[in-house]
Protein backbone atom coordinates (compact mmCIF):
# COMPACT_ATOMS: atom_id res chain seq x y z
CA UNK A 1 0.00 0.00 0.00
CA UNK A 2 2.85 2.31 0.75
CA UNK A 3 4.18 1.71 -2.75
CA UNK A 4 0.77 2.42 -4.25
CA UNK A 5 0.46 5.60 -2.32
CA UNK A 6 3.87 6.68 -3.59
CA UNK A 7 2.78 5.95 -7.19
CA UNK A 8 -0.47 7.95 -6.87
CA UNK A 9 -0.31 11.35 -8.56
CA UNK A 10 0.23 14.16 -6.14
CA UNK A 11 -2.55 16.24 -7.66
CA UNK A 12 -5.15 13.43 -7.40
CA UNK A 13 -7.91 14.45 -5.10
CA UNK A 14 -11.30 13.08 -4.11
CA UNK A 15 -13.87 15.10 -2.36
CA UNK A 16 -14.73 13.66 1.09
CA UNK A 17 -18.37 13.50 0.36
CA UNK A 18 -17.69 11.43 -2.78
CA UNK A 19 -15.46 8.81 -0.97
CA UNK A 20 -17.06 5.35 -0.66
CA UNK A 21 -16.26 4.32 2.91
CA UNK A 22 -18.24 1.07 2.75
CA UNK A 23 -16.32 -0.07 -0.28
CA UNK A 24 -13.03 0.94 1.43
CA UNK A 25 -13.77 -1.09 4.54
CA UNK A 26 -14.97 -4.17 2.64
CA UNK A 27 -12.32 -4.09 -0.04
CA UNK A 28 -9.07 -5.91 0.55
CA UNK A 29 -6.23 -3.56 -0.17
CA UNK A 30 -3.35 -4.70 -2.32
CA UNK A 31 -0.99 -6.94 -0.27
CA UNK A 32 -3.48 -7.15 2.58
CA UNK A 33 -4.00 -10.80 2.01
CA UNK A 34 -0.31 -11.40 2.96
CA UNK A 35 -0.32 -9.18 6.09
CA UNK A 36 -0.98 -12.03 8.51
CA UNK A 37 1.85 -14.03 7.02
CA UNK A 38 4.21 -11.09 7.20
CA UNK A 39 3.36 -10.40 10.86
CA UNK A 40 3.81 -14.06 11.74
CA UNK A 41 7.21 -14.10 10.05
CA UNK A 42 8.20 -10.85 11.81
CA UNK A 43 7.10 -12.19 15.21
CA UNK A 44 9.41 -15.19 14.72
CA UNK A 45 12.40 -12.83 14.45
CA UNK A 46 11.59 -11.20 17.86
CA UNK A 47 12.39 -12.49 21.33
CA UNK A 48 9.65 -13.77 23.45
CA UNK A 49 9.31 -11.44 26.40
CA UNK A 50 7.77 -12.47 29.64
CA UNK A 51 6.89 -9.86 32.18
CA UNK A 52 8.52 -9.90 35.60
CA UNK A 53 11.69 -11.58 34.46
CA UNK A 54 15.31 -10.45 34.06
CA UNK A 55 16.83 -10.45 30.58
CA UNK A 56 19.90 -8.99 28.93
CA UNK A 57 19.78 -6.09 26.53
CA UNK A 58 22.14 -3.93 24.51
CA UNK A 59 22.47 -0.19 25.02
CA UNK A 60 21.53 1.54 21.78
CA UNK A 61 21.34 5.12 22.94
CA UNK A 62 22.34 7.36 25.88
CA UNK A 63 21.34 10.90 26.74
CA UNK A 64 21.18 12.93 29.94
CA UNK A 65 17.70 11.78 30.85
CA UNK A 66 17.45 8.17 29.67
CA UNK A 67 19.18 5.10 28.33
CA UNK A 68 17.68 3.17 25.35
CA UNK A 69 18.03 -0.63 25.61
CA UNK A 70 17.21 -3.22 22.94
CA UNK A 71 16.25 -6.62 24.33
CA UNK A 72 15.27 -8.05 20.88
CA UNK A 73 11.63 -7.08 21.24
CA UNK A 74 9.60 -5.27 18.62
CA UNK A 75 10.12 -2.05 20.54
CA UNK A 76 13.05 -0.76 22.57
CA UNK A 77 12.84 -0.02 26.27
CA UNK A 78 13.64 3.25 27.95
CA UNK A 79 15.39 3.36 31.37
CA UNK A 80 15.94 6.50 33.44
CA UNK A 81 19.62 7.55 33.33
CA UNK A 82 20.01 7.84 37.16
CA UNK A 83 19.69 4.04 37.35
CA UNK A 84 23.12 3.85 35.71
CA UNK A 85 24.68 6.56 37.88
CA UNK A 86 26.90 3.97 39.53
CA UNK A 87 28.49 3.23 36.13
CA UNK A 88 29.72 6.45 34.52
CA UNK A 89 31.63 4.45 31.91
CA UNK A 90 28.42 3.07 30.33
CA UNK A 91 28.47 3.36 26.52
CA UNK A 92 26.44 2.33 23.48
CA UNK A 93 26.93 -1.36 22.76
CA UNK A 94 27.31 -2.41 26.42
CA UNK A 95 25.24 -5.36 27.57
CA UNK A 96 23.16 -4.75 30.68
CA UNK A 97 20.59 -6.69 32.66
CA UNK A 98 17.05 -5.33 32.77
CA UNK A 99 13.84 -6.29 34.48
CA UNK A 100 10.71 -6.46 32.23
CA UNK A 101 7.98 -4.66 34.10
CA UNK A 102 5.53 -4.58 31.16
CA UNK A 103 5.72 -5.65 27.54
CA UNK A 104 3.62 -2.62 26.56
CA UNK A 105 2.13 0.27 28.43
CA UNK A 106 -0.84 2.30 27.25
CA UNK A 107 1.39 3.93 24.69
CA UNK A 108 2.73 0.61 23.44
CA UNK A 109 6.09 1.28 25.14
CA UNK A 110 8.23 -1.55 26.57
CA UNK A 111 8.77 -0.81 30.27
CA UNK A 112 12.19 -1.91 31.64
CA UNK A 113 14.11 -1.34 34.89
CA UNK A 114 17.83 -1.84 35.38
CA UNK A 115 17.63 -1.06 39.10
CA UNK A 116 15.14 -3.86 39.75
CA UNK A 117 17.20 -6.29 37.71
CA UNK A 118 20.22 -5.51 39.80
CA UNK A 119 18.22 -5.78 43.01
CA UNK A 120 16.89 -9.25 42.13
CA UNK A 121 20.36 -10.64 41.53
CA UNK A 122 22.37 -8.36 43.77
CA UNK A 123 22.44 -10.54 46.92
CA UNK A 124 23.60 -13.57 44.93
CA UNK A 125 26.23 -11.45 43.25
CA UNK A 126 27.42 -9.96 46.53
CA UNK A 127 27.85 -13.40 48.10
CA UNK A 128 29.54 -14.73 45.01
CA UNK A 129 31.93 -11.76 44.88
CA UNK A 130 32.75 -12.17 48.57
CA UNK A 131 33.37 -15.91 48.23
CA UNK A 132 35.55 -15.45 45.16
CA UNK A 133 37.45 -12.48 46.68
CA UNK A 134 36.31 -10.51 43.64
CA UNK A 135 36.85 -6.79 43.08
CA UNK A 136 33.55 -4.99 42.53
CA UNK A 137 32.59 -1.51 41.45
CA UNK A 138 30.49 0.66 43.70
CA UNK A 139 29.02 4.13 43.60
CA UNK A 140 29.53 6.33 46.65
CA UNK A 141 26.07 7.73 47.28
CA UNK A 142 26.43 9.79 50.43
CA UNK A 143 28.36 10.37 53.61
CA UNK A 144 27.10 8.92 56.89
CA UNK A 145 28.23 8.66 60.49
CA UNK A 146 31.57 6.89 60.58
CA UNK A 147 31.92 6.41 56.82
CA UNK A 148 30.10 6.33 53.47
CA UNK A 149 27.11 4.57 51.84
CA UNK A 150 28.08 2.74 48.64
CA UNK A 151 25.78 1.26 45.97
CA UNK A 152 27.07 -2.23 45.11
CA UNK A 153 24.91 -4.29 42.76
CA UNK A 154 21.96 -2.20 43.89
CA UNK A 155 22.57 -2.91 47.58
CA UNK A 156 23.53 -0.14 49.95
CA UNK A 157 26.83 -1.22 51.53
CA UNK A 158 28.74 0.51 54.33
CA UNK A 159 32.24 1.83 53.75
CA UNK A 160 33.92 2.64 57.13
CA UNK A 161 36.00 5.80 57.20
CA UNK A 162 39.08 3.80 58.15
CA UNK A 163 38.67 1.65 55.02
CA UNK A 164 38.58 4.44 52.46
CA UNK A 165 42.31 4.96 52.03
CA UNK A 166 45.67 3.99 53.51
CA UNK A 167 46.52 7.50 54.54
CA UNK A 168 44.33 9.59 56.87
CA UNK A 169 41.40 11.26 55.11
CA UNK A 170 40.79 14.93 55.84
CA UNK A 171 37.85 15.50 53.45
CA UNK A 172 35.27 12.70 53.10
CA UNK A 173 33.04 14.71 50.75
CA UNK A 174 35.56 14.38 47.92
CA UNK A 175 34.48 10.75 47.45
CA UNK A 176 30.72 11.40 47.16
CA UNK A 177 29.30 10.64 43.67
CA UNK A 178 32.50 8.75 42.76
CA UNK A 179 32.64 5.23 41.35
CA UNK A 180 35.42 3.20 42.92
CA UNK A 181 36.68 -0.35 43.17
CA UNK A 182 35.93 -2.21 46.39
CA UNK A 183 36.43 -5.50 48.11
CA UNK A 184 33.58 -7.05 50.08
CA UNK A 185 35.02 -7.75 53.52
CA UNK A 186 31.95 -8.67 55.60
CA UNK A 187 28.38 -9.87 55.05
CA UNK A 188 25.64 -10.28 57.63
CA UNK A 189 23.07 -12.63 55.99
CA UNK A 190 20.52 -12.14 58.74
CA UNK A 191 20.27 -8.37 58.35
CA UNK A 192 21.65 -8.30 54.81
CA UNK A 193 24.35 -5.87 55.77
CA UNK A 194 27.41 -5.54 53.57
CA UNK A 195 30.72 -3.90 54.49
CA UNK A 196 33.19 -2.98 51.77
CA UNK A 197 36.75 -1.70 51.74
CA UNK A 198 38.75 0.32 49.27
CA UNK A 199 41.77 0.35 51.58
CA UNK A 200 42.14 -3.43 51.26
CA UNK A 201 42.74 -3.06 47.53
CA UNK A 202 45.25 -0.30 48.09
CA UNK A 203 47.05 -2.35 50.72
CA UNK A 204 47.27 -5.34 48.40
CA UNK A 205 48.62 -3.09 45.68
CA UNK A 206 50.97 -1.44 48.11
CA UNK A 207 52.13 -4.82 49.39
CA UNK A 208 53.06 -5.85 45.89
CA UNK A 209 54.95 -2.60 45.32
CA UNK A 210 56.57 -2.88 48.75
CA UNK A 211 57.81 -6.42 48.05
CA UNK A 212 59.20 -5.28 44.74
CA UNK A 213 60.84 -2.20 46.26
CA UNK A 214 62.27 -4.05 49.25
CA UNK A 215 63.76 -6.67 46.95
CA UNK A 216 65.72 -3.86 45.30
CA UNK A 217 66.70 -2.00 48.48
CA UNK A 218 70.30 -1.62 49.54
CA UNK A 219 71.79 -0.10 52.67
CA UNK A 220 73.04 3.39 51.88
CA UNK A 221 70.75 3.75 48.85
CA UNK A 222 69.43 7.28 48.30
CA UNK A 223 65.72 7.54 47.45
CA UNK A 224 63.20 10.30 46.91
CA UNK A 225 59.91 10.33 48.78
CA UNK A 226 57.04 12.46 50.00
CA UNK A 227 56.42 13.31 53.66
CA UNK A 228 53.23 11.40 54.40
CA UNK A 229 52.79 11.81 58.14
CA UNK A 230 54.54 13.67 60.98
CA UNK A 231 54.51 12.37 64.56
CA UNK A 232 56.27 13.47 67.72
CA UNK A 233 58.81 10.66 67.32
CA UNK A 234 59.56 10.94 63.61
CA UNK A 235 58.42 11.32 60.01
CA UNK A 236 56.83 8.74 57.68
CA UNK A 237 57.92 9.06 54.08
CA UNK A 238 56.07 7.54 51.10
CA UNK A 239 58.70 5.99 48.82
CA UNK A 240 56.20 5.17 46.11
CA UNK A 241 53.63 3.01 47.82
CA UNK A 242 55.99 1.92 50.58
CA UNK A 243 56.47 3.86 53.81
CA UNK A 244 59.75 4.39 55.62
CA UNK A 245 60.39 6.07 58.97
CA UNK A 246 62.86 8.83 59.71
CA UNK A 247 63.33 8.82 63.47
CA UNK A 248 63.47 12.27 65.03
CA UNK A 249 67.15 11.73 65.89
CA UNK A 250 67.92 11.19 62.19
CA UNK A 251 66.30 14.40 60.99
CA UNK A 252 69.10 16.77 61.96
CA UNK A 253 72.59 16.69 63.46
CA UNK A 254 71.29 19.24 65.96
CA UNK A 255 68.68 18.59 68.64
CA UNK A 256 65.10 18.62 67.31
CA UNK A 257 62.07 19.09 69.57
CA UNK A 258 59.45 18.95 66.82
CA UNK A 259 59.94 17.26 63.40
CA UNK A 260 57.94 20.07 61.79
CA UNK A 261 60.97 22.31 62.45
CA UNK A 262 62.80 20.34 59.73
CA UNK A 263 60.20 19.06 57.22
CA UNK A 264 56.60 19.77 56.30
CA UNK A 265 53.69 17.60 55.19
CA UNK A 266 53.64 16.59 51.48
CA UNK A 267 57.20 17.90 51.04
CA UNK A 268 59.43 16.01 48.60
CA UNK A 269 62.71 15.04 50.23
CA UNK A 270 65.71 12.81 49.59
CA UNK A 271 66.53 10.16 52.15
CA UNK A 272 69.11 7.44 52.66
CA UNK A 273 68.29 3.85 53.57
CA UNK A 274 69.79 3.10 57.00
CA UNK A 275 68.28 -0.29 57.76
CA UNK A 276 65.53 -2.47 56.38
CA UNK A 277 63.87 -5.68 57.50
CA UNK A 278 62.53 -7.69 54.53
CA UNK A 279 60.50 -9.99 56.79
CA UNK A 280 58.76 -7.30 58.84
CA UNK A 281 58.94 -4.94 55.87
CA UNK A 282 60.22 -2.03 57.91
CA UNK A 283 62.49 0.60 56.44
CA UNK A 284 64.57 2.95 58.58
CA UNK A 285 65.56 6.12 56.77
CA UNK A 286 68.02 8.91 57.43
CA UNK A 287 67.76 12.57 56.46
CA UNK A 288 70.65 14.24 58.25
CA UNK A 289 73.06 11.66 56.82
CA UNK A 290 72.89 13.42 53.45
CA UNK A 291 74.61 16.49 54.96
CA UNK A 292 78.17 16.67 56.41
CA UNK A 293 78.52 16.02 60.15
CA UNK A 294 79.04 19.33 62.02
CA UNK A 295 81.92 17.83 64.01
CA UNK A 296 83.83 17.45 60.76
CA UNK A 297 83.62 21.22 60.28
CA UNK A 298 84.58 22.09 63.88
CA UNK A 299 87.44 24.58 64.15
CA UNK A 300 90.61 22.44 64.10
CA UNK A 301 92.42 24.97 66.32
CA UNK A 302 89.90 24.54 69.16
CA UNK A 303 91.54 22.85 72.17
CA UNK A 304 91.12 22.09 75.85
CA UNK A 305 91.24 25.19 78.01
CA UNK A 306 89.67 27.43 75.34
CA UNK A 307 86.53 29.39 76.09
CA UNK A 308 83.41 28.82 73.97
CA UNK A 309 79.95 30.33 73.89
CA UNK A 310 76.76 28.41 73.31
CA UNK A 311 73.09 27.94 73.99
CA UNK A 312 71.59 25.52 76.51
CA UNK A 313 69.46 23.04 74.52
CA UNK A 314 68.73 20.38 77.15
CA UNK A 315 68.68 20.20 80.94
CA UNK A 316 69.08 16.94 82.87
CA UNK A 317 69.55 16.31 86.60
CA UNK A 318 73.20 15.50 86.03
CA UNK A 319 74.03 18.45 83.79
CA UNK A 320 73.24 20.69 80.83
CA UNK A 321 73.93 20.24 77.11
CA UNK A 322 75.20 23.35 75.37
CA UNK A 323 75.20 23.72 71.58
CA UNK A 324 78.43 25.54 70.72
CA UNK A 325 77.81 25.14 66.95
CA UNK A 326 74.81 23.69 65.07
CA UNK A 327 75.02 19.97 65.70
CA UNK A 328 77.98 20.21 68.11
CA UNK A 329 77.11 19.92 71.79
CA UNK A 330 79.11 19.88 74.99
CA UNK A 331 78.07 18.68 78.46
CA UNK A 332 78.45 20.82 81.55
CA UNK A 333 78.25 18.36 84.42
CA UNK A 334 76.52 19.69 87.52
CA UNK A 335 79.78 19.28 89.46
CA UNK A 336 81.43 21.72 87.05
CA UNK A 337 78.83 24.45 87.54
CA UNK A 338 79.84 25.58 91.04
CA UNK A 339 82.75 25.24 93.47
CA UNK A 340 80.27 24.23 96.14
CA UNK A 341 80.72 20.60 97.27
CA UNK A 342 77.01 20.26 97.99
CA UNK A 343 75.10 18.23 95.41
CA UNK A 344 72.94 20.45 93.18
CA UNK A 345 70.58 19.99 90.27
CA UNK A 346 71.43 21.57 86.93
CA UNK A 347 68.09 23.40 87.04
CA UNK A 348 69.44 25.42 89.98
CA UNK A 349 71.99 27.08 87.69
CA UNK A 350 70.70 27.04 84.10
CA UNK A 351 67.56 26.75 81.98
CA UNK A 352 66.92 25.87 78.33
CA UNK A 353 67.66 28.81 76.06
CA UNK A 354 70.33 30.42 78.26
CA UNK A 355 73.38 31.80 76.47
CA UNK A 356 76.49 30.79 78.43
CA UNK A 357 80.26 30.99 78.23
CA UNK A 358 82.20 27.93 79.35
CA UNK A 359 85.68 26.44 79.31
CA UNK A 360 86.54 23.27 77.36
CA UNK A 361 87.63 20.63 79.86
CA UNK A 362 87.86 17.69 77.48
CA UNK A 363 87.64 17.49 73.67
CA UNK A 364 87.32 14.06 72.02
CA UNK A 365 87.01 14.62 68.27
CA UNK A 366 87.13 10.92 67.46
CA UNK A 367 84.13 10.07 69.63
CA UNK A 368 82.58 13.52 69.11
CA UNK A 369 82.33 14.38 72.79
CA UNK A 370 83.04 17.62 74.60
CA UNK A 371 83.06 18.38 78.34
CA UNK A 372 82.62 21.97 79.50
CA UNK A 373 82.90 23.80 82.80
CA UNK A 374 81.37 26.98 84.21
CA UNK A 375 83.11 27.25 87.59
CA UNK A 376 86.54 27.33 85.93
CA UNK A 377 85.81 30.87 84.77
CA UNK A 378 85.57 32.06 88.39
CA UNK A 379 88.18 31.96 91.16
CA UNK A 380 88.17 28.92 93.43
CA UNK A 381 87.26 30.33 96.87
CA UNK A 382 88.92 27.37 98.60
CA UNK A 383 92.37 28.46 97.48
CA UNK A 384 92.40 31.25 100.09
CA UNK A 385 89.87 29.85 102.54
CA UNK A 386 92.06 29.97 105.68
CA UNK A 387 93.08 33.57 105.11
CA UNK A 388 89.50 34.68 104.48
CA UNK A 389 87.88 32.60 107.24
CA UNK A 390 90.44 31.94 110.01
CA UNK A 391 89.72 29.28 112.62
CA UNK A 392 87.87 30.73 115.59
CA UNK A 393 86.46 33.69 113.65
CA UNK A 394 82.79 34.55 113.78
CA UNK A 395 80.91 34.62 110.43
CA UNK A 396 77.39 34.82 109.08
CA UNK A 397 76.06 31.92 107.01
CA UNK A 398 72.81 31.03 105.21
CA UNK A 399 71.14 27.71 105.95
CA UNK A 400 70.90 25.80 102.64
CA UNK A 401 70.03 22.29 103.72
CA UNK A 402 68.85 20.58 106.92
CA UNK A 403 69.57 16.92 107.66
CA UNK A 404 69.13 14.63 110.64
CA UNK A 405 72.75 15.05 111.64
CA UNK A 406 73.14 18.78 111.15
CA UNK A 407 72.82 21.91 109.03
CA UNK A 408 74.68 22.90 105.85
CA UNK A 409 75.28 26.65 105.88
CA UNK A 410 76.76 28.71 103.01
CA UNK A 411 79.30 31.44 103.76
CA UNK A 412 79.50 32.51 100.12
CA UNK A 413 78.88 30.99 96.70
CA UNK A 414 80.88 27.77 96.59
CA UNK A 415 81.81 27.77 100.30
CA UNK A 416 79.63 25.68 102.58
CA UNK A 417 80.18 24.18 105.99
CA UNK A 418 78.47 21.72 108.30
CA UNK A 419 77.11 22.70 111.67
CA UNK A 420 76.78 19.34 113.40
CA UNK A 421 73.66 18.88 115.53
CA UNK A 422 75.88 18.67 118.60
CA UNK A 423 77.30 22.11 117.76
CA UNK A 424 73.94 23.79 117.24
CA UNK A 425 72.84 24.11 120.86
CA UNK A 426 74.17 23.52 124.37
CA UNK A 427 70.87 21.83 125.10
CA UNK A 428 69.98 18.44 123.69
CA UNK A 429 67.71 18.64 120.58
CA UNK A 430 66.12 15.85 118.55
CA UNK A 431 66.34 17.53 115.12
CA UNK A 432 68.05 20.66 113.75
CA UNK A 433 64.70 21.94 112.43
CA UNK A 434 63.78 22.72 116.06
CA UNK A 435 66.25 25.61 115.89
CA UNK A 436 66.65 26.74 112.25
CA UNK A 437 64.85 26.70 108.89
CA UNK A 438 66.14 26.71 105.33
CA UNK A 439 67.10 30.25 104.33
CA UNK A 440 67.83 31.46 107.88
CA UNK A 441 70.98 33.54 108.37
CA UNK A 442 72.81 32.41 111.52
CA UNK A 443 76.04 33.31 113.33
CA UNK A 444 78.68 30.59 113.15
CA UNK A 445 82.22 30.05 114.35
CA UNK A 446 84.90 28.48 112.14
CA UNK A 447 85.97 25.27 113.88
CA UNK A 448 88.10 23.37 111.34
CA UNK A 449 89.05 23.00 107.61
CA UNK A 450 89.61 20.22 105.09
CA UNK A 451 90.85 22.05 101.99
CA UNK A 452 91.50 18.88 100.00
CA UNK A 453 87.87 17.76 100.18
CA UNK A 454 86.40 21.28 100.40
CA UNK A 455 84.87 20.62 103.81
CA UNK A 456 84.37 23.12 106.61
CA UNK A 457 83.28 22.51 110.21
CA UNK A 458 81.16 25.22 111.80
CA UNK A 459 79.69 25.77 115.22
CA UNK A 460 76.79 27.84 116.47
CA UNK A 461 76.55 27.08 120.18
CA UNK A 462 80.15 28.21 120.67
CA UNK A 463 78.97 31.81 120.24
CA UNK A 464 76.40 31.42 123.03
CA UNK A 465 76.98 31.16 126.82
CA UNK A 466 77.07 27.61 128.13
CA UNK A 467 74.08 27.25 130.49
CA UNK A 468 75.82 24.37 132.22
CA UNK A 469 78.31 26.76 133.80
CA UNK A 470 75.41 28.36 135.62
CA UNK A 471 74.03 24.95 136.60
CA UNK A 472 77.33 23.89 138.13
CA UNK A 473 77.45 27.05 140.16
CA UNK A 474 73.83 26.71 141.20
CA UNK A 475 73.98 23.03 142.20
CA UNK A 476 77.47 22.17 143.52
CA UNK A 477 78.16 18.52 144.34
CA UNK A 478 77.26 17.80 147.98
CA UNK A 479 74.67 20.53 148.25
CA UNK A 480 71.15 19.64 149.42
CA UNK A 481 68.21 20.96 147.36
CA UNK A 482 64.49 20.53 147.42
CA UNK A 483 62.78 18.83 144.46
CA UNK A 484 59.50 17.29 143.33
CA UNK A 485 59.24 13.88 141.70
CA UNK A 486 57.87 14.73 138.23
CA UNK A 487 57.76 11.26 136.68
CA UNK A 488 58.93 7.73 137.34
CA UNK A 489 60.91 5.54 134.92
CA UNK A 490 62.20 1.97 134.95
CA UNK A 491 65.50 3.14 136.39
CA UNK A 492 64.41 5.97 138.62
CA UNK A 493 62.65 9.32 138.59
CA UNK A 494 62.92 12.76 136.97
CA UNK A 495 63.12 15.43 139.66
CA UNK A 496 61.77 18.95 139.09
CA UNK A 497 64.11 21.56 140.63
CA UNK A 498 64.06 25.34 140.48
CA UNK A 499 62.74 26.97 137.30
CA UNK A 500 63.28 24.74 134.26
CA UNK A 501 66.06 22.72 135.89
CA UNK A 502 65.69 18.98 136.19
CA UNK A 503 67.63 16.21 137.88
CA UNK A 504 67.53 12.46 138.03
CA UNK A 505 67.53 10.02 140.98
CA UNK A 506 68.00 6.28 140.66
CA UNK A 507 65.41 3.99 142.26
CA UNK A 508 67.79 3.02 145.08
CA UNK A 509 68.11 6.71 145.99
CA UNK A 510 64.34 7.21 146.34
CA UNK A 511 63.84 5.13 149.51
CA UNK A 512 62.56 7.26 152.40
CA UNK A 513 63.80 7.07 155.99
CA UNK A 514 60.79 4.95 156.98
CA UNK A 515 61.71 2.40 154.32
CA UNK A 516 58.92 3.32 151.90
CA UNK A 517 59.52 4.18 148.22
CA UNK A 518 58.90 7.76 147.16
CA UNK A 519 56.06 8.27 144.62
CA UNK A 520 55.34 10.83 141.88
CA UNK A 521 54.29 14.22 143.17
CA UNK A 522 56.19 14.01 146.46
CA UNK A 523 58.50 16.88 147.39
CA UNK A 524 61.66 15.77 149.18
CA UNK A 525 65.12 16.97 149.93
CA UNK A 526 67.85 15.66 147.66
CA UNK A 527 71.59 15.74 147.79
CA UNK A 528 73.54 16.56 144.59
CA UNK A 529 75.78 13.52 144.11
CA UNK A 530 77.21 14.15 140.61
CA UNK A 531 77.19 16.68 137.72
CA UNK A 532 77.72 15.05 134.31
CA UNK A 533 78.74 17.82 131.92
CA UNK A 534 78.89 15.61 128.82
CA UNK A 535 75.24 14.58 129.14
CA UNK A 536 74.01 17.73 130.93
CA UNK A 537 72.66 15.63 133.82
CA UNK A 538 72.25 16.36 137.57
CA UNK A 539 72.27 13.18 139.67
CA UNK A 540 70.40 13.37 143.01
CA UNK A 541 69.82 11.14 146.04
CA UNK A 542 67.23 11.37 148.80
CA UNK A 543 68.73 8.46 150.75
CA UNK A 544 71.97 10.35 151.13
CA UNK A 545 70.21 13.19 152.97
CA UNK A 546 69.41 11.01 156.00
CA UNK A 547 71.78 8.06 155.69
CA UNK A 548 74.84 10.23 155.85
CA UNK A 549 73.59 11.86 159.14
CA UNK A 550 73.26 8.43 160.67
CA UNK A 551 76.61 7.48 159.42
CA UNK A 552 78.04 10.68 160.93
CA UNK A 553 76.47 9.89 164.35
CA UNK A 554 77.78 6.34 164.32
CA UNK A 555 81.12 7.64 163.28
CA UNK A 556 81.09 10.16 166.16
CA UNK A 557 80.20 7.49 168.71
CA UNK A 558 82.86 5.25 167.37
CA UNK A 559 85.29 8.06 167.60
CA UNK A 560 84.40 8.66 171.33
CA UNK A 561 84.80 4.97 172.15
CA UNK A 562 88.01 4.94 170.28
CA UNK A 563 89.28 7.86 172.31
CA UNK A 564 88.26 6.19 175.67
CA UNK A 565 90.01 2.98 174.76
CA UNK A 566 92.99 4.94 173.75
CA UNK A 567 93.01 6.73 177.15
CA UNK A 568 92.76 3.47 179.06
CA UNK A 569 95.49 2.00 177.01
CA UNK A 570 97.52 5.07 177.68
CA UNK A 571 97.04 4.72 181.47
CA UNK A 572 98.00 1.07 181.29
CA UNK A 573 101.13 1.96 179.47
CA UNK A 574 102.10 4.43 182.28
CA UNK A 575 102.22 1.60 185.03
CA UNK A 576 105.88 0.93 186.09
CA UNK A 577 107.75 -2.29 186.94
CA UNK A 578 108.05 -1.12 190.52
CA UNK A 579 104.33 -0.98 190.88
CA UNK A 580 104.14 -4.48 189.63
CA UNK A 581 106.67 -5.69 192.23
CA UNK A 582 104.73 -4.14 195.11
CA UNK A 583 101.60 -5.84 193.90
CA UNK A 584 103.34 -9.15 193.82
CA UNK A 585 104.57 -8.75 197.42
CA UNK A 586 101.10 -7.80 198.52
CA UNK A 587 99.82 -10.92 196.91
CA UNK A 588 102.28 -13.07 198.85
CA UNK A 589 101.24 -11.57 202.17
CA UNK A 590 97.61 -12.24 201.46
CA UNK A 591 98.33 -15.82 200.66
CA UNK A 592 100.26 -16.31 203.98
CA UNK A 593 97.38 -14.84 205.92
CA UNK A 594 99.43 -11.92 207.06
Amino acid sequence: MAEEIKKAPLNASIAPEEFDWDAFESTVAPGEENRADIEAAYDQTLSKVNENEVVEGVVTGINKREVIVNIGYKSEGVIAAPEFRYNPDLKVGDTVEVYVESAEDRKGQLILSHKKARALKSWDRVNEACNNDEIVKGFVKTRTKGGMIVDVFGIEAFLPGSQIDIKPIRDYDQFVNQTMDFKIVKINPEFRNVVVSHKALLEAEQEARRSELISKLEKGQILEGVVKNITNYGVFVDLGGVDGLIHITDLSWGRVDNPEEVVSLDEKIKVVVKEFDPQQKRIALGYKQLTPHPWDNLDPNLKEGDKVKGKVVLIADYGAFVEVEPGVEGLIHVSEMSWSPRLHSAQDFLKVGDEVEAQILNLDRENRKMSLGLKQLTQNPWESIREKYPVGSQQKATVRNITNFGVFAELEDGVEGLVHISDLSWNKIKHPSEMVATGDVIDVQILDFDEANHKLSLGHKQLLPNPWDEVEAKYPVGSVVEGTIASLTDKGANIKLQGEDEGFAFTRDLVKEDGKQAVAGETLSFKVTELRRSTRRILLSHVRTYSEAKEAKVAAEADTTKKAVKKINSNIEKTTLGDISELAALKDKLEKGE
